[in-house]
């Protein structure tokens, strides 16, 4: 232990003394002296811990706002593809019908008028489920005049499902495309947007080789229910020089992305000897 010299207890005597502190009174305002540093260092050091808070949560307010823009922007994103993906199918399938059905009324207009007016009534049949198909779709996009929401509004037509599959099958047939369905499995409710995505595949196969296959042209939609995954596939035969789709069209690769929301695959190929295959599996469990 340090001890003071004779001569250094002589000179802090001397310094207190003549401060007019007493030697009694000497431990008090060193301890006096000693809390006022510590309190000083303490305020100094709380003060900047609040700063450092402050700063930390603003710029955790800052990420958190950019976060959210990044989510609003992204479900932008995600909603106008899927409105470019449903105004492709609703244009691109009922124009389609149109285009074959008016051909087939100009051609046989003067020998068969009959069966040119049949046709001409599927053209104005797939004109007006454009128009409605089209009319909902907007109406669930255009908001109300006076900007609330209202349960007025008239009722939706109800959403692509393979329980909607027989009108869709007489539609293509009509218009000139044979079409067997083959269902294997034990059918069963599925997810309104895998059930969606099942029926667009059909539609959108079936609109193809409608447009592609030729005169000849036949086409079989096989649904498979099995254990853990839907699979849909849809083969079509056709003339080899007639084109043939060969899965990168606007259509094609819309599908592809809604599959792939459901964790699923979907291969659309050309066939030997003419026409194409469409293949997709839907996984049940993903949904």
């Amino acid at each position: 232990m340090y001890r003071l010299l004779p001569e250094e207890d002589a000179a802090g005597r001397r310094f207190w003394k003549a401060a007019g502190v007493g030697s009694s009174e000497t431990v008090w305002v060193v301890l006096a002296v000693a809390g006022l540093g510590a309190a000083a260092v303490s305020a100094v050091a709380l003060v900047r811990a609040r700063r450092l808070h402050r700063a930390a949560l603003e710029e955790r307010g800052w990420l958190l706002e950019r976060e959210r823009e990044s989510a609003a922007l992204g479900a932008v994103d995600a909603e106008r593809a899927r409105i470019a993906a449903e105004l492709h199918d609703i244009v691109s399938h009922n124009v389609s019908l149109m285009v074959v059905q008016a051909g087939a009324a100009r051609e046989v207009l003067s020998t068969l008028p009959g069966e040119a007016a049949a046709a001409m009534a599927a053209v104005e049949e797939a004109g007006r489920n454009t128009m409605t198909e089209l009319r909902n779709l907007l109406g669930l996009l255009a908001p109300a005049q006076d900007g609330a929401d209202h349960d007025d509004r008239p009722a939706l037509a109800p959403q692509p499902s393979l329980s909607r599959l027989s009108p869709l099958i007489d539609r293509i047939a009509f218009a000139g495309l044979p079409v067997e369905v083959r269902v294997s499995g034990t059918p069963r409710a599925l997810p309104a947007g895998l059930d969606a995505t099942a029926f667009r595949i059909v539609q959108e196969a079936l609109t193809n080789a409608l447009k592609h296959g030729g005169d000849q042209a036949q086409a079989e939609v096989r649904i498979n229910y099995a254990g853990h995954a839907l699979r849909v596939e849809v083969l079509s035969t056709g003339s080899p020089a007639a084109p043939v789709a060969d899965g990168t069209g606007r259509g094609l690769l819309g599908l592809r992305e809604r599959v792939a929301v459901h964790g699923g695959d979907l291969d659309a190929r050309r066939r030997l000897g003419g026409g194409y295959r469409v293949r997709a599996r839907l996984p049940l469990d993903h949904a």
